[in-house]
């Protein structure tokens, strides 16, 4: 008996240990990786690129009660209210940097491109309200004349270009041959490639010269540009912007999308990158180019001071001819 009371008690201390041993393994197990495991791990962390690892660093870290930056909200419509009170402030803004323009001879030149009735002519108009035309113009070239279409394709925007102090607007530009020019086969395959490849050189040059060159393009959905082009076929106003081109243009949409690629491809250099202008909302668009067209020119407040006016001279036996020997407009209100 006492036999077999040792023996059990033996197998029983022998089964203690074996749990005791399978206990503790499994805490290693959960402790610490495999070295696969390992090695996988480190090998992940090492193809990681630098920024992606600091995301993952930062997202470790506890939450920081820092309110998110909010991005605009695209379908919340903006009110007539706010967008005049805005467009004022903006309007303000550009008579400042007219200003330094003049002072510091500066030469700036904005391209505005895109589809018809994206709403280039718009933003010009909003851009000239309050500057001095004297030194602030557009430029709208109409068709070439027959001698024009013998010279070098840039020739006749050259003598638009700014001297020291003024601003000019090309409201469409150069950049004709690579869209209108290219799609209704005005010009020939040479004359395109060439356009394509002397286009960055001559940027580049005007660049080097000192001018300042921003590049707009408008961007509208095909099915806001329809109504727009309704628009215009209904305000007798405004039928005049809807050219025999432009009508035909319906007709390629496409083919205008595929010569925009090609041209953004070959023509949106360092120097002079384009910008994109979401035109689907008029408001919007303009403020947003505006803001943006005033950000790429850093300037200073030079308004001019309010001024006190002097007396005006006296009437000192100044006699008016009589009202009957004039010629007035008549006053039918």
């Amino acid at each position: 008996m006492a036999k077999k009371k040792d023996e059990k008690k033996g197998k029983v201390e022998k089964k203690d240990k074996k749990q005791k041993k399978d206990k503790k393994k499994k805490k290693e197990k959960k402790g610490s990786p495999k070295k696969d495991e390992e090695s996988i791990a480190l090998t992940n962390e090492d193809e990681t690129p630098p920024d992606t690892k600091e995301a993952s660093d930062l997202s470790e870290k506890p939450p920081v009660d820092k309110p998110a930056r909010k991005k605009p909200d695209e379908t919340k419509e903006l009110s007539t209210k706010a967008y005049e009170k805005e467009l004022r402030r903006l309007q303000i803004e550009l008579v400042k940097l007219q200003e330094w323009v003049k002072k510091e001879n500066l030469k700036v030149v904005a391209v505005f491109e895109g589809r018809d009735a994206a709403g280039k002519g718009g933003v010009i108009k909003r851009i000239m309200q309050c500057l001095n035309p004297r030194s602030a113009r557009v430029v709208a070239l109409g068709v070439p004349t027959e001698k024009e279409k013998t010279q070098w394709y840039f020739q006749r925007y050259i003598p638009h270009l700014p001297a020291a102090g003024e601003i000019v607007l090309f409201d469409r530009s150069w950049y004709n041959r690579a869209g209108v020019e290219r799609v209704m086969g005005f010009c020939t395959e040479d004359e395109y490639w060439e356009f394509m490849r002397t286009c960055p050189e001559f940027e580049r040059m005007l660049v080097r010269s000192g001018i300042i060159l921003i590049k707009y393009w408008f961007s509208v959905s095909d099915e806001e540009q329809e109504k727009r082009f309704m628009a215009r076929l209904d305000d007798r106003t405004k039928r005049w912007k809807l050219s025999p081109m432009d009508v035909e243009a319906r007709t390629r949409w496409v083919e205008y999308s595929k010569a925009k690629d090609v041209m953004m491809k070959y023509t949106d250099i360092k120097q002079a990158p384009w910008y994109v202008v979401n035109a689907d909302d008029k408001k919007k668009a303009r403020l947003n180019c505006i803001s943006h067209f005033l950000s790429m020119i850093p300037y200073e407040d030079l308004t001019p001071e309010r001024i006190d006016l002097p007396p005006r001279q006296k009437d000192e036996g100044y006699v008016r001819p009589p009202f009957e020997d004039q010629t007035f407009v008549p006053e039918i209100y």
